[in-house]
């Protein structure tokens, strides 16, 4: 019997559906923009010299020190908020960018944990990473999309932290370490719920570390003006939607995905196959749904 892969992707980049899917994400050029100038840098240590050379004479004793940056990307912020979502679509954009054609993207799998055997997880952290640098070589760029990033990078120093699981972050924060060398050729995207959890010691190494928030009520007009495209809703009827999914109470609003993956098809169903889709079958979806508890960062 096969080994199943201990990633759930192997991307080449830039891909045409990434690109697409990008223009779905509320809010994405903003964001991307704001960290680009940082991620071009990091993916690009490797031409500081070069470029000191040619706009000082001289290669700046700061490019050395930069070049010490870990090629660490960290997505932090509630469940639902299009994390994961987000640095897939950076990493192909940032590949199309780079001219790269033959980049990959790999996006690992939660069966890195293994089957509970002593010395898997790290074991198979490591041929993750090897992997990795494997299809990078010496000439090529590779993105790593580590998902739920706190199941494998929880703090050391919490008393419920096992032998396993800390061996599994020294291997995590070793492999980060070992990224260095290819000048940002390989960067890793690390996404989590709980920031609080990791490991202070990942988090020192972070290059970029940027929040993502569920939707205020402008976002969610946004997205649901987006979205519904088409099912002839007025501006009021968008304004009563809004506010059903916001915040009421104890209640906290509603994520992009609560929105699309449960309001959306909820909706959807009562109307399919027979009839078209109304305000009132979303507005009754949003009242008799609850948006997903928020994930607590302590």
């Amino acid at each position: 019997m096969s080994q199943p892969s201990i990633f759930d992707a192997k991307t080449p980049l830039p891909e045409t559906t990434l690109a697409a899917r990008e223009k779905t994400l509320l809010g994405f050029d903003t964001r991307f923009q704001k960290i680009h100038d940082q991620l071009r840098l990091l993916l690009n240590l490797g031409e500081l010299d070069a470029w000191s050379k040619k706009y000082h004479q001289r290669k700046l004793l700061l490019c050395n020190l930069v070049a010490e940056q870990y090629p660490l990307v960290i997505f932090h912020g509630d469940v639902g908020t299009g994390k994961t979502a987000a640095a897939e679509c950076i990493a192909n954009r940032l590949a199309k960018e780079s001219r790269t054609e033959d980049s990959l993207l790999f996006k690992l799998s939660n069966r890195v944990r293994g089957s509970g055997k002593v010395g898997e997880m790290g074991t198979l952290l490591n041929q993750a990473f090897h992997e990795v640098v494997q299809s990078a070589g010496k000439s090529r760029r590779a993105f790593l999309v580590i998902d739920e990033g706190d199941s494998l990078a929880a703090s050391r120093s919490q008393e419920h932290s096992h032998h396993e699981d800390k061996v599994t972050v020294n291997t995590l924060i070793q492999g980060v370490d070992d990224l260095r060398r290819f000048g940002g050729r390989v960067v890793v995207f690390l996404c989590t719920n709980r920031l609080s959890a990791l490991d202070p010691a990942l988090l020192r190494r972070a290059a970029v570390l940027e929040e993502f928030a569920r939707p205020n009520k402008d976002e969610r007009k946004a997205l649901m003006s987006m979205d519904l495209e088409g099912v002839s809703l007025s501006s009021q009827q968008i304004e009563a939607l809004v506010a059903a999914t916001g915040p009421y109470e104890k209640q906290p609003g509603w994520t992009y995905s609560d929105i699309r993956t449960r309001l959306y098809p909820s909706a959807m169903a009562q109307a399919f196959p027979d009839r078209a889709l109304t305000f009132e079958d979303l507005h009754e979806a949003a009242t008799a749904l609850r948006p997903s508890p928020v994930m607590e960062d302590k």
